[in-house]
């Protein structure tokens, strides 16, 4: 079979010591670390970074420099259990400070730390128990299939910082540079990330760039293919779809916009067309090609299982080291525990039915996510967009059974968040299994790890939303909450009957052709429920790796397309620890009420203000960026090119 004839770094027949006291404590005081800090950037701009690559290069600084030990699965169990923070705080800051808003509302008691913690938590587990199974079939028999980004990026990591040399050297040249572009860039705000320009000729459309490190990177090691279908999504909602609203819906006033679409148009660009209808298409294109791919994958899922029982049926405990996971015994007796204990607990307001939904959408969701996070990499999978379909359905079901009013509505968003963090979770556990899978790791004590980081995960956060809403409340300037604030809407909409679901619908059907075309529906409706200025800069890095792959004056591709990929991984690693760092700054205090964050973000226009002046910081990132895209060329050819 395939996946035999892949050898890991760290063969099965040796035994290295990977679960350790060291990295069991180093890695959950990086899981709460970055969960906090992931949960502060989420609140306030929507969106929070991967932590795996980060905490894999503490791991490296203080397992091998500071404690002088040398263990590479050491180090990958930090990162493991270090990373869960991260996606424990994305699924719980996308939907349970929704709670908290409800509860100023209606002027009732908002939800406890504990009741944060255990929805966290069982969201968490749920993620886990999930992947268990489906490793084999989504890790290990489509390797080489789904490149899983960061996953290999992170192993890439952690191989060079191994063997030293030209690899190390390639990787951490990578890690300097874009750590540098990122502080420049989203520190001392030279330039903006995020470049936009309305296109006045084209009345609708806009266009831009993200001009970030790791979207470029991501770009090189999904290869032009990939990248193609993302950024053809985005071409279809920037330069087809807004443009197409504008035109014929110029003086109608469109739900679930309050204002017409030229007002709003004029108030806010082609970001307001996109936030107001394309958002909601993309959400209905990814739900489509989400049930398109579980279809698809079904059969190799349920032989995936059969083999699993059969295995364990007939007591074969002969695998090798690197293939033995969880007792599938286990896994199942543990969700019928975790089953009852929602149905029992008034935490979670769910009857025997919600359950239901929740065990089933989770499994769903958790196939779905894995495959979107070996397409384009956790920090860009789509969660809130799965998370929208499973409130879409949620609340549709709970309506339809007579469960309305605040019960209801409470009751469709504890299974949205128990579901987003199942979704958060499954998407990295992905790529830590898939890090393992590369560097030889025995997939059972990743997933112990696993569940040991989601605990200390849970419990942080519980404290860390508890805390942050008592100090400035969500929905303030502080914490707009932007996710929560659409998950809200959302169930108030399908409660109170005024849901878009012709958008919904449109994009639903936009995945079916695009199925039928024969084109990969998800990175398509990825593409599409993103804004565009993320696959810009994807279409970049896949665009140099198409260069590379076809350039006749380059004497050893593979070697060159390697070297790629170990910069690319270090624009990775270098982005996502200045994405952390930053984000601490954002809440240690200063002088004058201020933040650390506030004082560095604020030196460059104080200091030198023409610099921030007019378009010149717009320019000054273009610049720089073309110069990184071409920097990534020249450590893909260097002492190869003829």
């Amino acid at each position: 079979m395939e996946e035999n004839k892949f050898k890991p770094y760290v063969s099965a027949d040796k035994n290295l010591p990977e679960l350790t006291s060291t990295s069991i404590w180093l890695g959950v005081f990086l899981a709460v670390i970055f969960g906090g800090a992931n949960a502060y950037l989420g609140l306030r701009v929507g969106m929070t970074v991967s932590a795996s690559i980060p905490a894999a290069v503490v791991s490296m600084g203080v397992i091998r420099k500071v404690l002088k030990k040398d263990s590479i699965l050491e180090n990958n169990m930090v990162q493991t259990i270090g990373s869960a923070g991260e996606s424990v705080a994305a699924g719980s800051i996308f939907t349970l400070p929704v709670l908290f808003l409800w509860a100023k509302e209606w002027v009732i008691e908002g939800p406890k730390f504990f009741e944060i913690a255990i929805i966290s938590f069982i969201g968490g587990m749920l993620g886990i128990f999930f992947m268990v199974p489906l490793r084999k079939a989504l890790i290990v028999k489509e390797h080489g299939i789904l490149p899983y980004p960061e996953g290999q990026a992170c192993a890439e990591v952690l191989i060079a910082g191994e063997q030293g040399g030209q690899k190390a050297s390639t990787v951490f040249a990578g890690l300097g540079i874009a750590a540098l572009f990122k502080f420049i860039s989203d520190g001392l705000r030279v330039f903006p990330s995020r470049i936009h320009y309305e296109i006045i000729r084209f009345r609708g459309a806009g266009f831009g760039a993200d001009i970030l490190p790791a979207l470029l990177g991501v770009g090189y090691i999904c290869g032009a293919k990939i990248s193609a279908y993302l950024f053809a999504g985005g071409i279809l909602g920037w330069l087809v779809l807004i443009p197409l609203i504008v035109l014929f819906g110029e003086n109608i006033t469109l739900f679930p916009a309050e204002i017409s679409v030229a007002e709003l148009y004029a108030s806010e660009g082609s970001f307001g067309i996109w936030s107001n209808y394309i958002k909601y298409i993309g959400a209905g294109a990814v739900a489509c090609g989400g049930i398109i791919s579980l279809i698809k994958t079904l059969p190799l899922i349920l032989r995936t299982f059969v083999d699993a029982i059969k295995g364990f049926k007939d007591k074969i405990i002969s695998e090798e080291r690197t293939n033995r996971d969880i007792d599938i015994r286990i896994i199942v007796g543990g969700i019928a525990m975790i089953a009852v204990v929602m149905w029992i607990l008034p935490i979670i307001p769910v009857n025997l039915f919600g359950v239901f939904l929740i065990i089933v959408f989770g499994f769903f969701f958790s196939t779905v996510s894995s495959r979107m996070v070996g397409l384009v990499g956790s920090s860009n999978n789509p969660v809130s967009g799965m998370t929208i379909a499973t409130l879409l359905i949620a609340s549709i079901a709970l309506k339809s059974g007579g469960n309305i009013g605040q019960n209801g509505m409470k009751a469709a968003i504890a299974i949205g968040g128990v579901i987003c963090v199942i979704t958060s979770m499954a998407g990295d556990t992905s790529q830590d299994l898939k890090t393992g899978y590369i560097l030889g790791a025995t997939p059972r004590k990743q997933q112990l790890g696993e569940i040991i980081g989601v605990l200390a995960a849970s419990i942080a956060i519980g404290g860390i939303l508890y805390l942050l809403d008592m100090a400035w409340g969500y929905g303030s300037d502080e914490l707009p909450a932007p996710q929560a604030t659409l998950m809200k809407l959302i169930v108030e909409g399908v409660m109170g009957g005024n849901l878009p679901w012709s958008l919904v619908g449109i994009g639903a059907f936009i995945a079916i052709v695009i199925e039928i075309l024969g084109i990969p529906v998800l990175p398509f409706a990825i593409g599409l429920y993103l804004p565009v200025h993320l696959s810009v800069p994807m279409i970049m890095g896949g665009a140099i790796r198409w260069l590379v792959t076809n350039k006749k004056s380059i004497n050893n591709k593979d070697e060159a397309v390697e070297n790629g990929i170990l910069f690319s991984s270090g624009l990775i690693a270098g982005e996502g620890i200045i994405g952390i760092l930053l984000a601490v700054f954002e809440i240690i205090p200063s002088k004058n009420g201020n933040t650390l964050g506030d004082i560095i973000t604020t030196f460059i226009p104080k200091k030198f203000p023409y610099i921030a002046a007019g378009n010149i910081p717009n320019i000054i990132g273009i610049v720089v960026f073309v110069i990184l895209v071409y920097v990534l060329y020249r450590f893909c050819v260097r002492n190869i090119e003829r």
